[in-house]
């Protein structure tokens, strides 16, 4: 099976994670919402899969680039 990591498009906070790892999530299926410049940003799946790990948590800031969550398909 295949991997693909979602990470983080912009600076910002984790205000919500709305999958738990052994999820089943489709494309474009919403992760976590991201707050940057006092909007919401939700993160959405790039692929159809399962979520296998997840790297984030509430309240915690983020850069570019870092990881978000895997999801195996």
């Amino acid at each position: 099976m295949a991997k693909e990591t979602v990470e983080v498009p912009i600076t910002g906070k984790i205000i919500s994670v709305d999958v738990k790892v052994g999820d089943a999530v489709k494309e474009d299926d919403v992760i976590c919402t991201l707050e940057s410049m006092k909007m919401e940003n939700p993160i959405l799946a790039p692929v159809d899969g399962t979520i296998t790990e997840i790297q984030v948590t509430v309240d915690q800031v983020v850069k570019p680039g870092e990881a978000i969550a895997v999801i195996e398909y």
